[in-house]
């Protein structure tokens, strides 16, 4: 379906977070008649609605929320489905628009049968690594002067700048099993599959399901393409004429501005995506570019430096186990002993043990939120209470000097003293003076 002027569109799923927000104002644009339909009330959909309101009040957009009925997914001519609707063949409202003939698509699914080449697309999956891979291949082309569209998983819907990509740009792709999922006989000539092991088993409901989803990445390549797998998966089928690129366990792109021996993989993986797109770049270039990203924003991702002292932003640490790895990154570069860590945040009933451990190995621990009594408690002499993010940076500024590192990676969540992790983590480059990647 090209063209959606006067289409009734239903978009199953706005979201908390406006995952829908994106296909909804681009379906708009077209000139479809679109209802978003989605089971939360309007009260936890604040934020998105805030987004569509000049939309819902021209008239251009219409709104079915705190549930959903069988005549908005019947009754229309195109159904967008939110892939985040786990098993999908079994939700009875898209049961539904199949017998009712609806065709289904989803919000990657509009944007891939509008691109105007297969092969100037990187697409990029896996169970691990793949948002940092993702992000580290646009930065990469982008650094080397080639016009670059990062989206997918990770960046927003590219609906809305599909009239600013050309046939001469790059577009990198994230896709996850469920994007995958839908879309069907598709494939970049650029294929990259970091790692597949058990994940997503509530969506998928089985792991092979979920394998399924991430090999149909590689389905339908062509000779002359390409496909980079990490190195786990050397025993992968590739369709013939694909070129294989297996990298082995020791790859690895050293110097990276961000630490963790994952890290250095990530880049190497990414290196070996771009050195297929045939653009001349030496080696040298190439691996130059991938040292200077600086991370994903909240995720182990250098803010800048002031008076000598590094600032890492982790605070998408949500797990003790999280904050542990972010540790172990530095470690492994032997800077542990320089690591200034502030930890702590929303109790879940975590095991927070871990970190406690790892606190007589460290400078200095900073516990704040519901549980930095007890995190302080277990860690002994090197922990302090600072309670709040603003009076452990506070402290922290008293204790650090040239050289050391100051690390948030809470291992908590954040909702006692912040709406999510983001909040967080901008509240803590604010304290730091820095403003960290866009």
């Amino acid at each position: 379906m090209t063209d959606l002027a006067g289409k009734r569109v239903t978009v199953m799923g706005l979201g908390r977070f406006g995952g829908g927000l994106g296909v909804t104002r681009w379906l708009a644009a077209q000139g479809a008649r679109v209802l978003v339909t989605d089971l939360e009330p309007a009260a936890k959909l604040h934020e998105s609605l805030a987004k569509l309101d000049d939309l819902v009040k021209a008239g251009r957009v219409t709104l079915a929320l705190g549930g959903h009925t069988r005549e908005q997914f019947t009754g229309c001519d195109l159904l967008v489905a939110n892939p985040a609707v786990p098993r999908p063949w079994e939700n009875a409202y898209l049961r539904a628009s199949s017998e009712a003939r609806v065709p289904v698509t989803t919000e990657i699914g509009l944007l891939i049968e509008r691109l105007p080449d297969r092969r100037r697309v990187i697409g990029i999956t896996g169970s691990a690594g793949k948002s940092t891979t993702t992000a580290m291949i646009a930065h990469v082309l982008r650094s080397c002067g080639q016009p670059t569209h990062l989206g997918g998983n990770i960046g927003g819907s590219l609906l809305e700048s599909l009239p600013a990509i050309t046939v001469d740009d790059w577009v990198v792709l994230e896709l996850s099993s469920a994007m995958l999922h839908w879309l069907g006989a598709w494939s970049p000539r650029v294929a990259v599959v970091t790692n597949i092991t058990p994940n997503h088993i509530d969506w998928h409901g089985e792991f092979e399901h979920y394998a399924a989803s991430k090999r149909r990445l590689l389905g339908s390549q062509q000779p002359g393409d390409a496909a980079v797998l990490g190195p786990a998966l050397a025993d992968l089928a590739t369709n013939p004429g694909v070129r294989r690129v297996v990298l082995d366990g020791g790859a690895r792109v050293d110097g990276l501005a961000i630490p963790g021996s994952h890290n250095a993989l990530n880049g190497a993986m990414a290196c070996a995506a771009v050195s297929q797109l045939g653009l001349g770049l030496t080696t040298e270039r190439i691996h130059g570019a991938v040292r200077s990203f600086l991370g994903l924003p909240h995720r182990l991702c250098l803010l800048g430096e002031r008076e000598g002292v590094r600032f890492y932003d982790d605070s998408k640490s949500t797990t003790p186990e999280a904050a542990v790895l972010a540790l172990r990154s530095f470690e492994e570069r032997g800077e542990l002993a320089r690591v200034h860590l502030i930890a702590g945040g929303y109790d879940k009933g975590s095991d927070l043990s871990p970190i406690a451990a790892k606190s007589a190995e460290i400078a200095g621990l900073y516990c704040i939120g519901k549980t930095g009594p007890k995190l302080a408690a277990a860690a002994g002499e090197k922990a302090r209470n600072a309670i709040t993010l603003d009076r452990a940076m506070r402290e922290v500024r008293a204790n650090t000097r040239r050289g050391d590192i100051v690390l948030l990676s809470p291992g908590c969540a954040s909702w006692d003293q912040f709406e999510n992790f983001e909040q967080r983590g901008r509240r803590f480059a604010s304290l730091a003076g820095l403003a960290g990647p866009p």
